[in-house]
């Protein structure tokens, strides 16, 4: 059976480019027969990629069957995965976040989970030597996966091991990093097509402080303008997609790439008990900066408190 490859829930450029990474790594040089999938639409970061490097968008899976073979990339948490994936056959996961635990295997798998910013820098190194027969248009979903994990190396969450691997696939596509950085985060900034319920999901996770279930939304934008614009419509869908989602409150978190800051909204008394707990911040109204936020992976999950 075809090995189905995919990543989380609401897929970024790591979630969307990773599995067509090793997919086509499974095919060509394991003799492996895979294909990439995903678990929803990819933002229009991840769309804007696709298209640079002429790669089709794999196909959108709801589900997936029992006993049916995977691998896991850019995560190893049940609740960002298909709900039946313990009845699926996994055959390895390749991450870079906390081990969540929660997920059951056939049987003994590969896992390889590593203190780097992107799944893409780990699948270079896996890969060894049989990196370099990576095709141009994979050796450009691996440099946009990295670029978009790292910001362009300014998250805290970038090692030097992160930014050699983008170095060097940038070398090797003659692709100048600051020019086309700023390609991918205009891209990403465009919000205009989307509702306030897709904003709010576009790039979240469900997590639980202390018996309250938040959903972590994080918005990375050159432009934060065109996010807090929309801020009272935004805060104005809070509560139903808290309701549709099974969470308690949503947490939005605009990040400015650019100035290295985040913007939280503050709808109400509990996430200004959130943000003042968490961030040691001072909230006048509906809005509070945090200067030096920008990664939820590091900075903002592992602070929430409640």
């Amino acid at each position: 059976m075809t090995i189905q490859v995919f990543g989380h829930k609401s897929p970024d450029t790591d979630s969307t480019g990773s599995p067509i990474i090793w997919a086509w790594y499974l095919n060509e040089v394991k003799g492996v027969a895979a294909t990439p999938k995903l678990l929803g639409e990819p933002n229009t970061e991840a769309a804007f990629v696709l298209k640079r490097w002429n790669l089709d968008k794999p196909e959108i899976i709801s589900g997936v069957e029992a006993g049916a073979p995977v691998v896991i990339v850019d995560t190893n948490n049940p609740a960002e995965l298909p709900e039946a994936i313990n009845d699926a056959d996994v055959q390895a996961i390749i991450d870079h976040h906390k081990l969540v635990g929660g997920l059951e295997t056939k049987g003994p798998i590969d896992i390889t989970i590593r203190p780097l910013a992107c799944t893409a820098t780990i699948m270079v190194d896996l890969m060894g030597d049989d990196a370099a027969k990576m095709p141009e248009a994979i050796k450009g979903a691996a440099l946009s996966c990295i670029l978009s994990d790292t910001l362009e190396f300014r998250s805290p969450t970038t090692t030097d091991h992160d930014r050699e691997a983008a170095e060097k696939l940038a070398a090797d596509l003659g692709i100048d990093i600051a020019a086309y950085a700023s390609e991918m985060f205009e891209a990403k900034s465009d919000i205009s097509a989307f509702s306030d319920a897709e904003l709010i999901r576009m790039d979240s996770k469900a997590y639980e402080v202390d018996g309250t279930k938040f959903r972590v939304s994080v918005l990375e934008t050159t432009a934060p303008k065109l996010v807090l614009d929309r801020k009272d419509s935004l805060m104005a869908s809070f509560e139903e997609v808290a309701k549709e989602d099974g969470v308690d409150q949503v947490l939005l978190f605009a990040v400015d790439i650019l100035n290295e800051e985040a913007t939280l909204l503050v709808p109400n008394d509990l996430v200004k008990t959130v943000a003042e707990k968490s961030f040691g911040a001072t909230v006048d109204g509906d809005t509070v900066v945090l200067p030096g936020v920008m990664s939820r992976k590091k900075q903002i999950i592992p602070n929430l408190k409640v």
